[in-house]
């Protein structure tokens, strides 16, 4: 991923097998008599030297040529990037200066497509790329190309990109990366924009995003985070072409780390939920789920949100006997569908032995602040043994979802990446759904 200490212009080496040459110009000296055919002299080749000499390769020149933004190129979009194609190089190195000669800083693009300028370019103004390949033979080819970016979009055709976290946020283990965009973005739009988005981990972290909707974008590890995990990721959508005439309207970036490792795990069975931490076992508590008309969920779901106190209020419910209205302490919500963890004193004496629940996870008092104390939006909780299958999209329920499964949702097809070699000087390395922004429906208690 690009930083602000990448070079300006870095220099891109890949490794190449020679071609042999066919000897073409060789051939065997003329000569007469038996010596034709009696093989008493050695075959000499053309240009001298003796019957074990061959004669030199000549080292292959290096070609490049840029293919976008063309030569005098206008109207370009400020989110461009400079591709072009390189043959019998040994090294590339691209520069790319506004039109004051100042260079701007850019990379590579993780998948190796184009150099991506560290930021959206600037609105109508004139750059010029300069791409220099250079082949065994030590001498460079250079391809230039001059263009004009747009004029800027008006704002009602600037579409925004905004994250769920706020920058420095400390997530749970099973947190997944959460990004809006103000608009719908065309199926045909998705896979460019999802392109631009880079994520990076320390330490690496194999991972894919998946769109949630088509305003929506989770990007989730394969498997939990693990614990101290540093995050960065940088939207790059500024000027980016968004269908319909439609562009980015900036670039972001967050960054986040990952908390404790800390899960929880809940049997109806039993009626017990067990916490985890670093893999082990280190409290059972009591619980009491959906009673057996309400079931609560059983499949994995991650803590949306957490309020030391707040107010369920059911009365606007069509069935008179699921009405009410009651204080809740600690509750840490679970679902879309208003499936909470939170303290529920009134009923203890029925916790780890039956469910009288709305399909909350009722615990006692104590045990609930021990939990909100514990644990932290993006915490995972796995539900198992109830009648009732957790809805996909129903909260944050992409780990529900097989990882197979789960790739299925990216624009882009998904191959598993190699781990990167760690550079020390840069930034860490990297079904309908329902709609987080929309009111939640009414809790269960």
């Amino acid at each position: 991923m690009p930083t602000p200490d990448t070079p300006t212009t870095p220099k891109l080496t890949r490794r190449r097998a020679l071609t042999a040459l066919g000897l073409a110009g060789a051939g065997v000296a003329g000569v007469t008599g038996l010596a034709a055919c009696t093989g008493d002299k050695s075959p000499i080749w053309n240009g001298g030297g003796d019957g074990g000499e061959k004669p030199q390769e000549t080292p292959p020149k290096a070609s490049v040529t840029i293919s976008g933004p063309a030569a005098d190129a206008k109207n370009v979009p400020a989110g461009t990037e400079i591709v072009f194609a390189a043959t019998e190089a040994q090294t590339t190195e691209v520069s790319l200066k506004d039109a004051n000669g100042a260079e701007v800083k850019g990379a590579m693009h993780p998948d190796g497509a184009g150099w991506l300028p560290e930021k959206a370019l600037a609105y109508g103004a004139t750059y010029t790329a300069t791409v220099t390949a250079t082949g065994d033979d030590g001498k460079p080819a250079t391809a230039t190309a001059t263009f004009t970016t747009m004029a800027k979009p008006p704002a009602s055709k600037q579409v925004g990109v905004s994250s769920f976290l706020a920058d420095n946020a400390v997530i749970g283990v099973g947190m997944v990366l959460i990004f809006k965009t103000g608009r719908t973005i065309p199926k045909a739009q998705r896979a460019a924009f999802q392109r631009r988005l880079l994520v990076s981990t320390e330490p690496f972290q194999e991972g894919v995003w998946t769109w949630y909707s088509g305003t929506e974008l989770h990007w989730r590890p394969k498997v939990f985070w693990k614990a101290g995990t540093k995050v960065f990721v940088h939207v790059r959508a500024g000027g980016l072409p968004l269908g319909g005439d439609y562009y980015g309207r900036r670039d972001s970036t967050l960054v986040c780390s990952v908390g404790p490792d800390i899960q929880l795990r809940v049997n109806d069975k039993t009626h017990q939920m067990t916490v985890l931490k670093d893999g082990k076992a280190v409290k059972t508590i009591p619980v009491s789920l959906g009673r057996p008309t309400m079931p609560s969920s059983s499949g994995t779901m991650i803590v949306i949100e957490k309020k030391r106190k707040t107010v369920f209020d059911t009365m606007d419910d069509p069935n008179p006997a699921n009405r009410y209205r009651t204080n809740i302490d600690y509750a840490q919500r679970l679902t879309w569908g208003g499936e909470f963890i939170h303290a529920a004193p009134w009923s203890v004496q029925h916790q780890g032995k039956r469910n009288v629940s709305h399909g909350c996870v009722n615990v006692s008092m104590a045990n609930a602040a021990y939990l909100f104390n514990n644990t932290l939006v993006g915490t995972p909780l796995t539900t198992v043994g109830t009648p009732r299958k957790l809805d996909y999209g129903n909260g944050w329920t992409d780990w529900d979802k097989p990882w197979e499964e789960y790739v299925k949702g990216s624009a882009i097809p998904y191959e598993p990446p190699a781990e990167p070699t760690p550079d020390p000087s840069a930034e860490p390395s990297t079904a309908p759904s329902a709609d987080p922004s929309a009111s939640p429906s009414t809790p269960a208690a």
